[in-house]
């Protein structure tokens, strides 16, 4: 199953320094696997959309069984959210917060 957690565009700015001249939408869903025996029931699917000029363009990103833990998830989650983390860097800065203790 998967729930929403929030969703955001991506600032301007921060489009025009990488050249980009249309908006792009990103939405995060906590993913919960409550029939499963594996030990992380928690993930996370990131959902960007681009609003190109005559289409949209749509692309997922699924990391599934990161925790077992409710809370660090949404902490992971509002990190997510909050720095604006796209499909492309996803597994990078995952992993970079699971070496920090998150």
């Amino acid at each position: 199953m998967k729930r929403f957690f929030g969703g955001i565009f991506i600032e301007k700015e921060k489009l025009k320094e990488e050249g980009i001249n249309h908006p792009i939408k990103l939405e995060y869903y906590k993913q919960i696997n409550e029939e499963t025996n594996e030990e992380n029931k928690y993930g996370i699917t990131i959902v960007k959309t681009e609003y190109i000029p005559e289409k949209i363009k749509v692309e997922t990103k699924d990391l599934n069984s990161i925790t077992d833990d409710e809370n660090k998830i949404n902490k992971i989650l509002d990190i997510f959210k909050n720095g604006q983390v796209s499909t492309i860097h996803s597994e990078e800065i995952m992993s970079d917060l699971i070496k920090n203790g998150i």
